[in-house]
Order: structure tokens, then C-alpha cells, then sequence
């Protein structure tokens, strides 16, 4: 566990880490802020979701992000983070706010890197609740925190909304938030009338992703309260999966077999398999069960479009209306 450091500390420390690599470039404390136009420099307070205030001395603009949705939120503010956890695997399932050549990976998502953290010299560093809360008190040492909710079946489109105007406050990007949530919200409305427009209001779907292991295949479905699920409940959709979910995600595991409960020949299956392992087409090809099931004989089967994140932000869940718009109403 790495202990709390003075600010001269971390700052010596992120020099000779950049000494010991070789790098012919310049200290990171004199990077330019990303972001685009300058911020306010007034302070600013908000309070996330563990209820405690946070304040930072002025906007924030060099920001590390532990969380895809987050990551993308922030980009999508207009204020490009410096630091990312996992940013190959963002790439692949997240391609709906862009990060820049520049971006510092600062380990995985399960287990990121205080020292590569601390190395950036970051004003604010963006995680969710769900992350180890000890993390939480590691990075506190030595810079702001703020804990998103990421994730609350009860209303995760709301919850989205609240995680999203949070950051958007410490950002000083209040303006950037509203248009957002704006034009998704006329997106969802515009889906919602393509969607009734051509008879296909109140269709039953199934959303799911899934895994191998040796020779086993797990199923995992987004029940009510996911978010794509809200998302798909917006353009006027019904979802047909009622199999037990969990109380944060809405999400529910199952196999093959525990598919054949969706017995409405009018379902429609999506699925997500943005890295390229393809369960549903390659691992269940020769299933029997699968084969027989009423949306797979009437080839009603459709894979998303690779990189929706599907716990993403408002960009990432415009792009799943998207395509669920193009499957019901072409």
C-alpha cells in the first residue's frame, strides 16, 4: 500500500520516474490543462455519492478517470483526461467519446496504479462506488476525489444524470451537461416515434452479453433496471427478460438452457461482443437448444455495433437507441 505523500514528494517522485524511463519529455506540471478554453477560477464544491463534499480550489482540469462510463463523461465534456484505467480496453468497448493519443494508462480497472496516479499530478481523480474503498483514502493523500454511483437499478437513468451533472460541476462544464442530456433526450423521443411509427411499439427484446469457459457458456442478461434496459423502456420497448437481477446493475446470469423461458415469437436478441469473442454466433452455432429457440429460428438476432458500452453515459446509450431504433424501425 503506497502511504500518503507530501506534494513535494510526488512531485520529486514523477521527476525521477521520468528520468529513470528515458522520456525526452517535459514534467507533466507543465503540460498545458486539456480541456479547451480556460475554466473558472473560482472554487467550486459538489457533493458525490458518498454524501461527502468535495472541494477543489478551482475547476478541474487535469482529471484521471478508474471508469469507462466516467472516462467517457468526462471526454465528453469537452475536457480530455490525462490519466485512464485500461485505456486499450476503453478503445474496444467505448467508442463513443474518443481519447487522445496522449492519455497515460494508469493500470486496470480492478486494481489501477496510485504510483502512476500520483506521477500525473492530477487535480481530481473520478471513481465509482463500486471500486475498493480503500483506494478511495490511498488517493486522498494527495489529491481530490470524487465517487460516482455508477450504477443503481432502482432508476439508472436518473442515476446517470446525476453522476453526469456531478462531474460536469467539479468540470465547470454545467453548460456542456445540459446540451447533452438535451440531445439525447430529443434522441430518445425522435426513436420513440420511429419506433411507434412503424407498428413496433411495446415489442418485447432481450438484451444480453456472454462468456465462454472450457465448455461452458454463460449468459448475462440485462433485466428491468439496467440501464439499457431504461434506455430501451424510453423508445417504448418492453423487456422480456423477468429472471432475477441483482439490486445495483439489474443484471442476471443464466445459461442456454434458461433461455428457453422466452417463449414470445415476437422477441427480438441483441448482444455485445465488442473484443471479438462471439458466443452467441460461433460458441452456440451448433446448440440445439439455442437453435430452437423463437428468435433465433425467425432470425431475430442481432449483434450491436461493436463499442457501445453498455454502462456507459449519454453518448454511449444514444448509440444503443441508435441501433435499437435501426433493428425496429430500419
Amino acid at each position: 500500500m503506497r502511504t500518503a505523500l507530501t506534494a513535494t514528494l510526488t512531485a520529486l517522485a514523477a521527476i525521477v520516474l521520468l528520468t529513470a524511463c528515458g522520456t525526452t519529455e517535459a514534467p507533466v506540471a507543465e503540460q498545458a490543462p486539456s480541456g479547451g478554453a480556460t475554466p473558472s477560477a473560482a472554487p467550486v464544491t459538489v457533493t458525490d455519492s458518498r454524501g461527502k463534499q468535495v472541494t477543489l480550489d478551482r475547476p478541474a482540469t487535469r482529471v484521471v478517470t478508474l471508469e469507462w462510463a466516467e472516462t467517457e463523461m468526462v471526454a465528453s465534456l469537452g475536457v480530455m483526461p490525462i490519466g485512464v484505467a485500461d485505456v486499450a480496453g476503453y478503445g474496444v468497448w467505448n467508442t463513443s467519446a474518443k481519447l487522445d493519443p496522449s492519455v497515460k494508462d494508469v493500470g486496470n480497472r480492478q486494481e489501477p496504479s496510485v504510483d502512476s496516479i500520483s506521477a500525473l499530478q492530477p487535480d481530481l481523480v473520478v471513481m465509482e462506488a463500486a471500486r475498493d474503498s480503500a483506494l478511495v483514502s490511498q488517493l486522498e493523500s494527495f489529491v481530490p476525489v470524487v465517487v460516482t454511483e455508477g450504477s443503481d437499478a432502482t432508476g439508472n437513468l436518473a442515476r446517470m444524470r446525476a453522476d453526469l451533472n456531478m462531474i460536469a460541476t467539479a468540470l465547470d462544464k454545467t453548460a456542456e451537461a445540459g446540451k447533452l442530456l438535451a440531445e439525447f433526450d430529443a434522441a430518445l423521443a425522435e426513436g420513440k416515434q420511429k419506433i411507434a411509427a412503424a407498428g413496433a411499439g411495446g415489442s418485447p427484446f432481450v438484451m444480453a452479453d456472454g462468456w465462454k469457459q472450457g465448455s461452458t457458456i454463460s449468459i448475462r442478461l440485462f433485466g428491468k433496471g439496467s440501464l439499457v434496459s431504461d434506455v430501451a423502456t424510453e423508445l417504448g420497448l418492453k423487456n422480456a427478460w423477468t429472471g432475477k437481477v441483482d439490486e445495483m446493475w439489474g443484471l442476471g446470469t443464466t445459461d442456454v438452457e434458461g433461455l428457453t423461458s422466452l417463449k414470445d415469437p415476437a422477441i427480438r436478441f441483441f448482444y455485445n461482443a465488442s473484443d471479438g469473442d462471439d458466443v452467441f454466433a460461433d460458441g452456440l452455432a451448433g446448440n440445439a437448444i439455442w437453435k430452437s429457440l423463437p428468435f433465433v429460428e425467425k432470425g431475430q438476432v442481432t449483434k450491436l455495433p461493436d463499442g457501445i458500452w453498455t454502462f456507459g453515459g449519454p453518448l454511449s446509450s444514444r448509440q444503443y437507441a441508435d441501433a435499437l431504433v435501426k433493428a425496429y424501425a430500419g
